[in-house]
């Protein structure tokens, strides 16, 4: 395991910028919920506190989703005790009531719901239609707010769908008004299945400011299925977009599109803003490491580029 250079990446500016970024960690979450291996509570926990340690300030921690379905956060009772004390956001998500109530009975003070942009995927996801699935949130999100709780909404399959190919915009910004409309604080745009490109996520950015949500309520979630993830977060930048969801090492995908690779890797995405003089807070070696660390865990190499070139892992 190497030290990054300091003076690598060489920093050069791009105008037009935001100065710094928030980077919505989704790794312990979105990254490890697709593994078939189980992984420990206490590993999950110890992820959470390297990531902090790192400098990241908001880390998704689980899902009080029911087991059927995602096993491997069967086990968030258990674990969001363990790193609650972590003086990080741990926004954790609820996808109906009873998931809010077991998020309230631990004391989470940030929740996330997840909808979907196409019927297929609601479908599939949810077992609803996209109206269904908006009237189940509703109430969640109500209560939420009412409680003091900050609340995401997560929409998928922002730019494309397995199913229904390519999702007309229009159909993106009135999933995204009526998310903003029942009381989130904040969306995240999410290319499920990574076929967006920069030209498209302009193009749904102007569309949704157009309809007045502002960018400032919005995050950006890209897979790097083709390789245009950074590209892709680079178009938002430009936009305004100042959070970017990300997942340590490049860990996960979505069990249900099963054409879904890997998030954007956070290093890779840390590596860019470094070199674009963007703040972000996080330490690099110390990132890398507890990747690294995590790609050991799992019995595999990280998939980041950035990690391997850190790290001389092999190819």
């Amino acid at each position: 395991m190497s030290t990054p250079d300091p003076a690598l990446p060489m920093v050069v500016p791009a105008p037009g910028l935001p100065a710094r970024i928030r980077i919505h960690e989704v790794g312990p979450r979105d990254g490890l919920q697709n593994e078939k291996a189980q992984v420990p509570t206490e590993v999950k926990a110890e992820f959470i506190r390297r990531l902090a340690e790192a400098g990241l300030t908001t880390i998704e921690a689980t899902s009080f989703v029911h087991p059927k379905w995602v096993p491997q956060l069967a086990d968030a009772e258990e674990l969001f005790p363990l790193v609650r004390d972590v003086p990080v956001a741990l926004p954790v998500l609820v996808p109906n009531d009873r998931g809010l109530d077991r998020a309230l009975a631990l004391g989470a003070t940030r929740v996330a719901v997840f909808a979907s942009a196409t019927e297929s995927f609601a479908k599939a996801n949810l077992n609803r239609t996209v109206d269904e699935a908006l009237a189940m949130f509703d109430p969640v999100v109500s209560r939420a707010k009412a409680e003091g709780l900050q609340v995401r909404g997560y929409l998928s399959m922002c730019f494309g769908d397995p199913w229904e190919g390519p999702v007309p915009v229009h159909q993106v910004v009135r999933v995204c008004k009526a998310l903003l409309d029942m009381g989130c604080d904040e969306l995240s745009l999410g290319d499920t299945i990574g076929v967006a490109t920069p030209g498209h996520v302009a193009e749904l950015l102007t569309a949704l400011n157009a309809d007045k949500i502002p960018t400032t309520a919005l995050g950006v979630h890209f897979h790097d299925t083709y390789g245009q993830a950074l590209a892709n977060t680079l178009a938002a930048l430009q936009h305004g977009v100042t959070t970017v969801d990300a997942s340590a090492g490049g860990l996960g995908g979505c069990p249900y599109a099963k054409s879904a690779t890997g998030n954007l890797a956070t290093e890779d995405l840390v590596w860019m803003l470094h070199g674009l003089g963007i703040d972000t807070g996080v330490d690099l070696g110390r990132l890398t490491a507890t990747s690294v660390w995590m790609a050991g865990r799992l019995g595999r190499p990280s998939p980041s580029r950035t990690v391997r070139a850190l790290s001389h892992q092999e190819q």
